[in-house]
């Protein structure tokens, strides 16, 4: 159904973009042909780096006249292969959308292209007092667009909540070369549909956004760190739930299994704390009453003596929490290193996440595949790694999916969902009618019908096969 880049086409998008910003190296090709996901990769036919909405506008209206498909490029940090142009056409690239345009630091607002690098933008902010709390592990490559697209959470999702719960207003462009400004910079907004919330978590196919207004906070003056170490797994997760019943909102709850750290270690050439231990907590408090935090520093150690925690370590200086966050934010990768791969990203109600891991690990021992589960225990957010390892691959190839799929179901049945913070993309779709029903999926396909009737943004993604012909 879409066209190829012929000669005359090519030749109309560098004039749109110039010549300097259009590619057809292969290396080049090769290197935005995949993401972080697995080990998909999909060839583009051309790389376009524009450098404002205008030239979108007018490479988009070009495509869809011409039936070529688009696929919108951030940081290339996915995890469900969101981003990845499984149709070829042309790969868009955001790289050149890098400019904090405005800091309102008296409305608590920041305004910011798309291609911004999280970490940058979180840097700039706290020289002067101010807070983004959206903390994903890739922060410091991915891009606020991605964020965007992706809903993106992180550790500290649990007390400050997710991407949706900050943006204010956005500006993107439709498929058909509208450039559409949604929102405002009001705290109250009920004006019509919420265009802003319906783009947060699309997955750019809506629509590409190309300017982003977020709310911001005041930056917390005081933060501790407690590394807690449990001789068995089902009591450490248990004891989450037990923390929030006590009155303690951490502003990051992580669960490390034993096997995750052993990773991070091989991963960094060093050796963590308590790396015998079964399952740690990873706890963060923050907060302007010091106080307050080492109160609840205590109540949380004497919380932790009835679910057999042997070992809490205490870290105050930036420079020991820097090496215990380093410990977390290195574990995905780590774990991706040991050998071919399945992340799935399951999201239960929090005190359902021990039935969830227990559940997890009786299906991959049933199957006789390993995993390895870390993640965002705050918020019921478990990451679970399913590894190939010494297995055939007409085994992996004949029972991955059905182990997956007995996951999904079992998260589901638990009250969760098949995806907290990467998306549906491309890896997971056609997994979907196990969270929606066939009118849920039949909607969102009317829905990207509306903004996209020729289907030329990011197609191939979100929804299954059989419902996208």
């Amino acid at each position: 159904m879409y066209s190829k880049i012929n000669p005359e086409i090519f030749k109309s998008l560098s004039v749109i973009v110039g010549e300097n910003q259009i590619f057809t190296d292969k290396d080049l090709l090769d290197k935005y042909s995949r993401d972080e996901t697995e080990n998909l990769s999909f060839l583009p036919e051309i790389v376009i780096k524009p450098e404002c909405s205008e030239e979108i506008s007018r490479v988009l209206k070009l495509a869809n006249r011409n039936m070529i498909p688009v696929y919108t490029r951030g940081g290339g940090t996915g995890l469900s292969g969101g981003a990845l142009p499984v149709y070829g056409g042309i790969v868009l690239s955001m790289e050149n959308f890098n400019r904090i345009l405005e800091i309102d630091k008296e409305n608590f607002q920041v305004t910011v292209e798309s291609g911004v690098i999280t970490q940058i933008l979180q840097e700039e902010l706290e020289k002067i007092g101010l807070f983004y709390p959206v903390d994903p592990a890739s922060r410091g490559s991915c891009f606020i667009g991605g964020n965007v697209a992706e809903c993106s959470g992180g550790p500290r999702a649990a007390k400050y909540g997710v991407t949706r719960n900050y943006i204010l207003a956005l500006e993107f462009v439709t498929p058909e070369g509208e450039i559409i400004n949604t929102g405002s910079k009001t705290i109250k907004n009920v004006t019509g549909y919420s265009l802003t919330q319906l783009l947060c978590g699309s997955e750019g196919t809506l629509g590409i956004i190309t300017k982003i207004t977020l709310r911001v906070i005041s930056l917390p003056r005081y933060k501790k760190i407690l590394l807690i170490a449990f001789p068995d797994v089902n009591k450490c997760i248990s004891s989450v739930s037990e923390i929030y019943l006590n009155g303690i909102n951490p502003s990051v709850l992580e669960f490390l299994e034993r096997d995750a750290v052993r990773a991070a270690e091989t991963q960094l050439s060093k050796i963590f704390p308590n790396n015998q231990a079964e399952a740690q907590l990873l706890i963060e408090l923050d907060g302007n009453d010091l106080n307050q935090i080492d109160s609840d520093m205590l109540k949380i150690s004497e919380l932790m003596e009835k679910f057999s925690a042997y070992d809490i370590l205490v870290a105050e200086d930036a420079g020991k929490m820097e090496e215990l966050w380093q410990l977390r934010r290195s574990v995905g990768e780590a774990v991706k290193s040991i050998s071919v791969y399945k992340e799935e990203d399951t999201v239960v109600p929090r005190a359902k996440l021990p039935e969830l891991l227990s559940g997890v690990r009786d299906i991959c021992s049933e199957f006789g595949i390993r995993c390895i589960c870390y993640g965002h225990a705050g918020d019921g957010n478990l990451h679970v790694n399913i590894l190939k390892e010494n297995l055939s691959d007409d085994y992996w190839t004949k029972y991955v999916n059905i182990a997956i799929k007995k996951i999904f179901e079992l998260t589901v049945s638990l009250g969760g969902t098949i995806s907290g913070e990467h998306g549906i993309g491309y890896s997971q779709k056609e997994f979907l009618p196990i969270a929606l029903s066939e009118e849920e999926i039949l909607l969102l396909k009317r829905i990207k019908k509306a903004f996209d009737p020729n289907n030329i943004l990011n197609p191939g993604k979100i929804i299954p096969n059989k419902y996208d012909q």
